[in-house]
């Protein structure tokens, strides 16, 4: 039996010494003569000792030689069958980035083609950037860009994620959790929509075991517990099927395929269910030779077992974007439990399998992406949909949306399906027609009624879009209905090219308004010398550029205003000294403060927060003189200080008192949410306050009666101002009903 280096998620590779690479290449080698008998493989073994000596010293975080990576890397590319360029520039993908050799010398050595695609693996660290944010959104945009040139790129950096997140455990927690959710919203999706589902589902269940480590342990051990039982059902369903088979004389191939976890998870999430309440954890695929035998294979099923309603997909006849082709039809089987069987042809379950990997032909001489053009259409036009939006954080958003959603698929009156990101509207149907049908679009009928601009699509929907040549253009208004990035980009062009003196103003009101929300005057934060970078970066020749740019949401008003705002706060801040000096000097006395807090009238006082709704700088505070133990520090809105709550002559007892300039390191706070009781609840609040760098000192969890999950949670914050930023972020995740800051 060939040997197989692939490790389950739930194992964790074994470290590995240097003398081991040179059987694994040697191994490469001889999979590539295999499946490509006339490819010159000496390129193989000298990119290998190349990269060997590139990365000699380096180690990973397990301690072990640095060139496993990469050769790994390359292994799982020659298990798709891929090419020796890809191979090659699998083998020194992090030379470029991590090592002193660079694009021109890769080039000399290996070749153009080899070289590009190390240079769009290599990540964009050598550029300063404002945010960690804002430079993994520009990696992303490079690889997606090189990506358009060469499918290669995002292939081998798939394979160099898949292998990353195996061998995350030795990363720390923080890095784990960052590292699970980027694979988790871009890669296992991007995997998805190049139809890799090999690839998709491991990074989806290693991303789960460490965003959920706790659903991930339950679901593997509640599957292992019926394993034996599931298996033996199994096998009977698929002696049933194949006898059948040989009955109408089809060849064929039946195996079982058990859901992979995160699937088990996302359906527990959604339908609100346990473990035991999925009956489908499996199904029996089924392949065959021909398209005919499908459909023959279909009825013969349906003639053995009882279908269930509206659980037939055709994908056959209808192909996901991403490629996928198969029959599914989900039957009650016997002892009345439901199963799937799916039913497709070999080239189509290659496919299904390794995705667009599967159609990578070698030839010699021959770059292999001229047969692929078509394939690679919806990546061009995603790039094309983000290429005017300057704003980062918009650009990935769009991104995760446009490869991250499921499909609904409707037609032209002619029959031509037209595949859109769910929820999307006849405003989006008629965007993806040509952007001339949506700019004059002026009505839709969907299955010969009229309809709303609003109106979202269902699969199977046949959609005529209405136009008119008296009508202008699309409405600003349409940008807030529209789901798909594509008609988003093709409203704000028109609006960009058309609507000039109209976006110039609209973008001067929205950062007018955005500087009055946080309190600082326009005139203060739009000077010159704050502007040129801007007008730097994008290409900007004036002020008026910056408006139109806002007006027709290529940047968004509050990041602008926070840029600018950025260097307002820097510019007091060098004021401040000059200005102050006899405050700060008069505070400096207060040396046995170690709470920031000053009472008034009263030097050298002893001062304490209260435990019952502690207080932090922003909030507004009272002093309350205790016996013995000085005063006490309360929010103003303390239950505990309201005239109920106090003994008589009480009131007497209250002390004026500030916040000092100076802060302490940290504060602990608490923040109660009310939400949904639902799996995954408990992981979208941590990795909120992960993501917030925010460190989490405590947390409570318990359900009501009424199924509420309240979670409590000690948060340690410098100030107020931390905690209404956890608190907005957290009202964000889908099922919390509220998040209020605890008085008591």
């Amino acid at each position: 039996m060939e040997k197989n280096h692939t490790i389950l998620a739930s194992e964790k590779l074994p470290v590995m010494h240097e003398t081991d690479t040179d059987a694994i290449v040697e191994e490469i080698i001889s999979m590539v003569k295999g499946y490509s008998p006339k490819a010159n493989t000496d390129m193989i073994y000298i990119a290998y000792r190349f990269s060997k000596a590139a990365h000699k010293n380096q180690v990973r975080k397990s301690g072990e030689p640095y060139i496993i990576h990469p050769v790994q890397t390359a292994y799982i590319a020659a298990e798709l069958s891929m090419d020796v360029v890809a191979i090659c520039a699998a083998l020194l993908h992090d030379v470029i980035e991590d090592t002193p050799y660079e694009f021109g010398d890769v080039e000399l050595l290996f070749g153009k083609n080899v070289a590009e695609i190390v240079e769009g693996v290599t990540k964009l660290t050598k550029l300063t950037y404002t945010s960690q944010e804002e430079q993994q959104v520009e990696n992303l945009r490079k690889m997606f860009l090189a990506m358009a040139k060469d499918i290669r790129v995002v292939i081998i950096k798939l394979i160099d994620r898949l292998h990353n997140m195996r061998t995350l455990h030795y990363m720390n927690t923080d890095k784990q959790l960052v590292k699970a959710k980027e694979t988790l919203e871009v890669y296992s999706a991007l995997a998805h929509r190049l139809g890799m589902s090999k690839i998709k589902s491991e990074l989806e269940d290693l991303s789960l075991k460490y965003l959920d480590p706790i659903a991930y342990e339950e679901i593997r051990t509640s599957i292992n517990l019926k394993k034996t039982e599931r298996e033996e059902y199994v096998k009977d369903i698929i002696a049933t099927l194949e006898a059948k088979l040989k009955e109408i004389n089809i060849e064929g191939q039946i195996n079982g395929r058990a859901k992979h976890f995160y699937s088990i998870f996302r359906k527990m999430f959604a339908q609100n269910k346990s473990i035991d309440e999925i009956y489908d954890l499996f199904a029996v695929r089924i392949i065959v030779n021909s398209v005919a035998d499908c459909y023959a294979v279909l009825g013969m099923v349906h003639e053995m077992y009882t279908p269930i309603p509206l659980r037939f997909k055709d994908y056959i006849a209808m192909p996901k974007p991403n490629m996928y082709q198969s029959l599914h039809t989900t039957v009650v089987g016997p002892e009345a439990t439901p199963f799937e069987i799916q039913i497709r042809t070999w080239d189509m379950h290659k496919v299904a399998e390794e995705g667009i990997a599967a159609h990578w032909k070698y030839k010699e001489g021959i770059s292999g992406q001229t047969d692929m053009d078509s394939k690679l259409e919806y990546v061009r036009q995603l790039l094309e949909n983000q290429e005017e939006i300057l704003d980062t954080d918009e650009f990935l958003n769009n991104i995760k949306l446009d490869i991250f959603n499921d499909e609904v698929f409707a037609l032209t009156p002619n029959g031509k399906v037209i595949s859109l990101r769910n929820g999307s509207t006849v405003i989006d149907f008629a965007f993806a027609i040509h952007t001339q049908v949506g700019c004059k679009m002026n009505g839709a009928k969907v299955n010969g009624k009229i309809v709303p601009h609003d109106y979202q699509l269902q699969n199977g929907d046949i959609v005529e879009i209405l136009t008119s040549p008296s009508v202008k253009g699309p409405s600003r208004d349409w940008l807030k209905i529209v789901k798909t990035s594509q008609a988003k980009t093709k409203i704000n062009q028109w609006l960009k090219r058309e609507c000039r003196d109209e976006n110039i103003v609209h973008g001067r009101d929205l950062i007018e308004k955005e500087c009055r929300r946080i309190n600082v005057s326009p005139s203060a934060l739009l000077r010159e010398e704050w502007l040129s970078p801007f007008y730097r970066k994008y290409n900007f020749n004036s002020i008026d550029d910056l408006y139109a740019s806002v007006g027709y949401g290529g940047l968004t008003a509050q990041k602008v205003v926070m840029r600018l705002n950025e260097e307002y706060v820097k510019l007091k801040k060098e004021e401040k000294p000059e200005q102050k000096q006899i405050p700060v000097v008069e505070r400096k006395v207060r040396k046995n403060n170690s709470h920031g807090v000053i009472v008034k009238g009263i030097d050298n006082c002893l001062v304490r927060l209260s435990g019952c709704c502690n207080p932090v700088p922003g909030d507004e505070i009272i002093g309350f003189i205790t016996k013995g133990r000085g005063v006490s520090v309360h929010r103003a809105d303390c239950s505990n200080m309201q005239p109920g709550a106090l003994a008589p002559g009480d009131e007497l007892r209250f002390m004026e008192v500030e916040w000092a300039n100076e802060k302490r390191a940290s504060y602990v706070a608490t923040l109660t949410i009310e939400s949904e009781d639902r799996t995954g609840m408990m992981v979208e609040v941590t990795t909120v306050i992960a993501d917030l760098k925010i460190n989490c000192v405590s947390v409570s969890a318990r359900v009501t009666k009424n199924h509420i999950a309240i979670i409590t949670l000690g948060l340690e914050i410098s100030d107020a101002q931390d905690m209404k930023r956890a608190a907005n972020k957290l009202r964000q995740i889908p099922g919390v009903i509220d998040v209020t800051r605890t008085k008591n």
